[in-house]
């Protein structure tokens, strides 16, 4: 180390002080996109002191920082989801056999707006807003058409859901089951992260504590139902596209798990009965080597926090299995085709930084759901990328690297720094509920606008090197049916003439009766369910139980 560093002296004296004094730099600081200083070079100086053995390790072996399985794409390669989901129940049913055709080798449900906040299509509060963007789904029927012809014991499916994530996960399980699929054989998975709806995104219906009380119902009935299901995908993802930085989404999102796995163990959950079915999920942000040492400090800092805090013993708990996804906001309508780049480099991001499923964005989502070409395009970008372009022969190829390595360490570093204080303010319901987590997001946010109003931070086609010559209309964007609403709400009514109304009211009853026990709810969720009674009216229920949250305004 002494000689490297007297190296190193002696080329910043000679070597780089001759180029700097002709040309200079391009800018006089160099940071990441979150704002993390960067250095013109690094060295093994930069990892003096870090340990193979404890702070790396092999794929597969604790802390996991190379890798959760031990042959990773090696031996399978990541499930390539496609988010996909508009107008009625009939649309997104063709879109995802054809997307299955394709060669997706998992589905990624998006509902509307309505059913995420859990009213009907018919009702007035959900007037143009159904099948706008994602599937209507008021009934049982609705999801049997999803998944007409779709073998749910061959696929997996992510349901991109929360505050009616309970009613939907019924809602396919009784599907399973009219498919002669038991709740055993599904698997796929239930984003279900409440938490993160009252920091950045906002569909929540429940206050808090009622709302953690579904969460953990899906939890605990999975735990002994439906034992192949991810019961929680806590989603750092959505903090991201609110404004966080890379550190402020990994630290919020790992203070999200914290509170999940206390509050489950409250019921009297062991740590090790449920954690290997959580799941995770982070975003693909500008920053190629930023977003892989974040995913890298994921999996290290999340290992050590199961085994040191929570005490866990089997292995499959400590692991910090990821869903990535594009980061929406790095999609922009000005150029929209260069999206296909940024796109790719998601992509590249995420195989390099060792995901279980990745979802590619479409290159036209800044305008509209994504058409059937635009679809196959994000799909086939990760298809070239797994099987044309070498990443995959090697296991975390960036391993190794003195700038990640470093980078990787300085993200945990500063991640533990969060938890640290929101441990010392009474943990993460606390934060929020003060108004913490907010303000820090949204001073991130504002911060990272001012850089691109200042053209520090470039979007090519936006703040540089803008085309005002070409026009929106010279692209062929997809429409949602005008249509879709006045169908979905004949469906609806035809539904509710069809079903029997003693049923529905026996099974609303008995949902009622466990809410006011405090029981876990998914058992009678599931025959309402199968009585077709309606979203908006279990979740009518609900309301009246406990009332809508309504936000604070967070100064």
């Amino acid at each position: 180390m002494d000689k490297i560093r007297e190296k190193m002296a002696s080329w910043e004296e000679s070597t780089l002080k001759r180029a700097l004094s002709g040309s200079g730099e391009r800018k006089d600081v160099f940071t990441t996109d979150s704002g993390i200083p960067v250095k013109n070079v690094y060295t093994p100086l930069d990892l003096e002191g870090m340990d193979y053995s404890h702070d790396l390790s092999f794929p597969g072996d604790y802390p996991y920082t190379r890798g959760v399985y031990p042959s990773m794409y090696r031996g399978r390669l990541w499930t390539m989801r496609q988010y996909a989901g508009f107008g009625t129940s009939e649309e997104t049913n063709q879109r995802f056999r054809y997307l299955l055709d394709q060669g997706s080798t998992g589905l990624s449900v998006a509902f509307d707006l309505p059913t995420q906040l859990g009213y009907d299509s018919t009702d007035p509060l959900a007037e143009g807003s159904v099948g706008r963007v994602g599937v209507a789904v008021d009934t049982l029927r609705d999801m049997e058409t999803i998944f007409q012809g779709i073998p749910l014991d061959k696929v997996s499916t992510s349901m991109t859901i929360n505050a009616t994530a309970p009613i939907l996960l019924a809602m396919y399980i009784v599907v399973g089951e009219m498919q002669g699929v038991p709740q055993s054989q599904l698997t796929g998975t239930t984003q279900n992260d409440i938490l993160k709806e009252f920091i950045a995104r906002g569909t929540y219906i429940f206050p808090p504590e009622p709302s953690l009380r579904l969460t953990l119902d899906i939890i605990e009935y999975c735990f002994y139902h439906v034992p192949r299901w991810n019961t929680l995908n806590i989603a750092g993802y959505h903090i991201r596209e609110a404004g966080a930085t890379a550190v402020q989404e990994l630290a919020f999102t790992l203070a999200d798990a914290i509170t999940y796995i206390e509050k489950a163990q409250e019921r009297g959950l062991d740590v090790d009965d449920f954690a290997p079915r959580l799941s995770y999920s982070l975003g693909c942000y500008r920053d190629l080597f930023e977003e892989v040492a974040k995913f890298r400090a994921a999996r290290r800092l999340f290992a050590k926090i199961m085994k040191e805090r929570f005490g866990a013993k089997d292995p499959r708990s400590c692991l910090f299995r990821t869903f990535s996804g594009s980061c929406g906001s790095t999609l922009v309508s000005q150029q929209p085709i260069n999206n296909i780049v940024r796109i790719a480099m998601h992509a590249l991001m995420s195989i390099l930084g060792g995901h279980q499923a990745i979802h590619t964005a479409c290159w036209d989502e800044g305008y509209a759901i994504p058409s059937q070409d635009s679809a196959t395009i994000a799909l086939r970008t990760q298809q070239i990328l797994a099987y044309e372009s070498g990443l995959t022969s090697t296991i975390d190829p960036l391993g190794g690297s003195y700038y990640v390595e470093a980078l990787t360490n300085e993200i945990e570093n500063k991640t533990r720094e969060y938890l640290e204080k929101i441990d010392s303010m009474g943990g993460m319901l606390t934060a929020i509920q003060d108004g913490y987590i907010q303000r820090e997001i949204q001073e991130s946010s504002v911060r990272f606008q001012q850089e691109v109003y200042s053209g520090e931070k470039v979007f090519v086609g936006v703040n540089k090197f803008e085309d005002t010559e070409k026009k929106t209309e010279d692209y062929d964007f997809f429409e949602v049916d005008p249509g879709v609403e006045d169908r979905q709400i004949a469906k609806v009514a035809q539904v509710k003439a069809e079903r029997s109304s003693l049923k529905v009211e026996a099974a609303l009853e008995a949902l009622s009766g466990a809410v006011d026990r405090k029981e876990n709810l998914m058992p009678f969720i599931l025959e309402a369910v199968r009585s077709y009674a309606t979203v908006g009216e279990i979740c009518g229920l609900m309301r009246e139980a406990w009332g809508e949250f309504k936000a604070p305004i967070y100064i």
